[in-house]
């Protein structure tokens, strides 16, 4: 017989954290993160990370487990995550994952198997150190899918996709194709929250982003900088910020950034989900949190 794992993801702002500590104290649960920047030690407030208060209400996994200069992987997360997942399974506790990385958390539940583009560190340097406009003219041209799903700033990514091509004219787009998500080894049961007023759920975003802003983000990312790798200084709130830092925008402008790199965001993360039909979608827009809470926890508990 499988063992139970229960999901809560969907785009950000929606309201995950609080959801998921309400319905682990229900169901003797724990929460494994499934946010691919969380992990990072330091960087807080830009990733919306849970206080120590929501800390310290349900025991938390994969939180704060490497410092911003590692490059981590989506490999290396279903391999930690996959250890803790089945540990927690040993001690008759509810995994619960939380978390708006879908790759992530498909990776480790839907044992999906990823792609094996090859890799080659001089291409990437070169790469790298191109023009980032002329990168991303020319990955729209030979890959204008993976363009249209990658900001024209995330070099880390733009990077990726021309060096998959050069390798071997094949496409990145190709080589996600190729990736198969199997079915799952265990009774997962993924609830994905989504807000039907999309207006509403942006205000939330940026609400968010303000409050970011008065709890310090600017002085988060000035203690980090220098110390972080591409990975976590590509992250949203962390790359605009070191933007403005370095002089190339005012705080204004930067502020605006970021709400709208997470406006995109959010509205990525909710097309990633819908796509899942394993997925139990909840509009978060009128329902009331209480009736939430007990839809999940009986969605959950029923075989």
């Amino acid at each position: 017989m499988k063992k139970r794992v229960l999901a809560i993801s969907g785009p950000t702002a929606v309201g995950k954290t609080e959801l998921a500590i309400c319905v682990a104290r229900e169901l003797d649960g724990e929460i494994i993160s499934c946010d691919s920047m969380q992990i990072y030690k330091g960087m807080d407030i830009g990733t919306a990370k849970p206080t120590r208060e929501e800390l310290a209400r349900v025991r938390h996994h994969m939180i704060d487990i490497v410092p911003p200069s590692v490059d981590f992987s989506c490999s290396d997360y279903k391999e930690m995550a996959t250890e803790v997942l089945e540990d927690v399974l040993s001690r008759g506790k509810l995994p619960i994952f939380c978390g708006g990385t879908g790759l992530y958390l498909e990776s480790v539940l839907y044992n999906g198997e990823l792609s094996d583009a090859p890799a080659d560190k001089s291409v990437r340097e070169r790469l790298m150190a191109e023009d980032p406009q002329k990168s991303w003219e020319r990955l729209v041209l030979v890959d204008p899918e993976a363009a249209a799903k990658t900001h024209i700033n995330n070099r880390v990514r733009v990077t990726r996709a021309l060096e998959i091509y050069e390798l071997t004219g094949v496409t990145k787009t190709e080589w996600d194709r190729r990736s198969k998500m199997q079915e799952s080894p265990y009774d997962t049961r993924l609830a994905v929250l989504f807000c039907s007023d999309r207006e509403r759920l942006y205000d939330r975003i940026n609400k968010r982003v303000d409050l970011m802003i008065e709890a310090g983000l600017e002085a988060e990312v000035r203690a980090l900088d220098g110390s972080m790798g591409r990975t976590a200084a590509a992250a949203i709130g962390y790359k605009e910020m070191i933007e403005y830092i370095n002089g190339a925008c005012e705080l204004s402008e930067a502020i605006e950034r970021i709400k709208q790199a997470s406006r995109n965001y959010a509205k990525r993360q909710d097309t990633w989900w819908r796509r899942n039909k394993n997925a139990r979608l909840i509009d978060t827009c009128d329902e009331n949190f209480k009736n939430i809470v007990n839809f999940v926890i009986s969605f959950a508990k029923n075989d």
